[in-house]
């Protein structure tokens, strides 16, 4: 494995962009800019190269896997013309393999997050049906040693009232309400900055797979267990 790390020169562009943040001052700091993200990249690279060896990785690089810095200001009240930090997806080889990976470099808000942001209308009713018959596998799953040391409870939107179709007296209501399926791990600083990080978030994604191997079994069969055909969709989970 190479020895990557985020240099502090990086979080350090981060601060004083978050600080000095308009047009001159980054066109003045371009160079740094451009440093600080090919040092982010080159992370990432080495990330996607570690996770190939326990998942299947579609993002092909970390340039490919980058986040604009740029903020979209045209209904925000928020006028900034950029997001101090570097974030970026790292994509699941799809159909099949399902869920999405996460990471963001921010001083003081560093974090890596994987999940179910925005399943489709059709994903959230096949994933309630099997929260509603699995109520048993489900809390097993989210009380996995692994996935409650390196992110805690899952997270996620959740719909005030009872789901349409739904029974509100099920065993398993608070999980019927969720509608995102959310898993988050912070960083500090100093953690972002040691040799062990790129280590640690490698480690941190892989505790997810069994739920993911799950989700994925999930939502490519159908309530009998049988095979489903699945169309292509713009934005998979």
């Amino acid at each position: 494995m190479q020895h990557v790390i985020i240099p502090k020169s990086t979080l350090d562009f981060l601060k004083k962009l978050s600080i000095h943040n308009n047009r001159e001052w980054f066109a003045q700091h371009i160079d740094e800019y451009l440093h600080a993200q090919e040092n982010v990249v080159k992370f990432v690279d080495q990330l996607i190269v570690l996770m190939n060896y326990h998942d299947r990785i579609e993002t092909p690089s970390g340039k490919k896997s980058l986040y604009r810095i740029y903020n979209d200001v045209r209904f925000a009240k928020d006028k900034s013309p950029y997001n101090p930090r570097f974030a970026g997806y790292l994509r699941r080889s799809k159909p099949w393999l399902r869920g999405g990976y996460y990471w963001w470099i921010k001083p003081g808000a560093s974090q890596v997050s994987c999940g179910f942001a925005y399943p489709s209308p059709e994903d959230l009713k096949r994933i309630r049906l099997d929260i509603r018959d699995n109520e048993e596998t489900w809390n097993k799953l989210l009380h996995l040693r692994s996935i409650k040391t390196n992110f805690g409870v899952m997270q996620g939107a959740r719909v005030r009232t009872t789901p349409k179709g739904f029974d509100k007296d099920h065993p398993a209501i608070e999980l019927l309400r969720y509608k995102q399926f959310w898993f988050s791990r912070s960083f500090s600083d100093d953690e972002v900055l040691s040799t062990n990080f790129l280590k640690e978030v490698n480690k941190t994604f892989k505790s997810i797979r069994p739920f993911f191997d799950y989700m994925s079994q999930v939502l490519s069969t159908n309530l009998n267990g049988e095979p489903v055909t699945i169309t292509a969709k713009k934005n998979w989970n």
